[in-house]
């Protein structure tokens, strides 16, 4: 039996604390898109964002203001900042 001094913490598997208060993207399982500021977080990736704005997909692109929400974590497939990233190709497809 193991005690509370043996037991070891499951370290986090994203640092998420230095996007706080940061604009980050976050795609869902079924396509849904977001953008907003990260104002929190969990260890189970449960994510409060404010200024949200959702990407609609569906007849024609367009753009929904939500503000304040809690992301649940078991639905979110990518997370990804606003700023500072950049498309690459993908090094997996033969270049012909």
């Amino acid at each position: 039996m193991l005690t509370d001094s043996s037991k070891s913490k499951r370290e986090a598997i994203l640092d998420l604390s230095k996007y706080v208060n940061e604009r980050i993207r976050v795609k869902f399982t079924g396509g849904r898109e977001v953008t907003g500021i990260l104002k929190g977080y969990d260890q189970l990736l449960n994510l409060v964002l404010d200024e949200v704005e959702e990407e609609l997909q569906e007849p024609e692109s367009d753009q929904r203001t939500l503000g304040l929400v809690v992301l649940r974590g078991p639905t979110i497939t990518l997370l990804s900042p606003v700023d500072g990233s950049e498309e690459i190709a993908n090094p997996f497809i033969s270049q012909e």
